[in-house]
């Protein structure tokens, strides 16, 4: 398929620029209405999924960038390797949903739903700032409240929370009854 002169403008933008470009922003360097813009994206990211390319065009809450597709990630981390595995682990994946279902949401309300303390869970996500401090509760001792980041959104190529797989009825049921146990 053969792109739009207003798709290809986009491409060349968004390669040249390396970095997450908001609408505004590429309106403001093409030109084009917000209606153009949307349909020079959409024409774009198709054709990047559909054409099997090295990269895909990811949208996120902040805007577009090219990404290497997924499908690509164990050769380009052995040719570039990575000082750090940046894996997450089981207990952290766990928590970081249950911050994103339940935000904001303090560190005993976490240790409730899990079962475990995750003291150090916390603080690694807020270190890899997948989460944040948003508040405290108006309780004693005014424990911290913690929800995701644009960061978060970002690498797990949400738009926004609502973007979230929906819950079974098992698990929200669980979710529901540790946070009246809380009340």
């Amino acid at each position: 398929m053969k792109l739009s002169e207003d798709a290809r403008l986009i491409e060349a933008i968004v390669f040249l620029e390396n970095d997450v470009l908001t609408p505004e922003r590429l309106q403001e360097m093409t030109g084009l209405d917000s209606k153009k813009l949307s349909k020079a994206v959409k024409e774009l990211s198709e054709e990047y999924v559909a054409g099997n390319h090295g990269f895909v065009l990811s949208e996120t809450v902040d805007g577009i960038k090219f990404v290497p597709d997924e499908a690509l990630y164990p050769l380009l981390k052995t040719a570039y390797g990575k000082k750090v595995d940046r894996k997450l682990s089981r207990a952290a994946i766990e928590t970081l949903s249950i911050v994103a279902y339940s935000q904001p949401v303090t560190r005993s309300e976490i240790d409730n739903i899990r079962g475990v303390a995750s003291d150090s869970i916390v603080r690694l996500l807020r270190e890899r700032e997948y989460i944040k401090v948003v508040g405290r509760k108006d309780i004693p001792g005014h424990p911290c409240l913690y929800a995701t980041t644009k960061k978060f959104l970002f690498e797990f190529n949400l738009k926004s929370i609502s973007d979230l797989p929906r819950m079974s009825a098992n698990d929200a049921e669980r979710f529901i009854k540790e946070d009246e146990n809380e009340a």
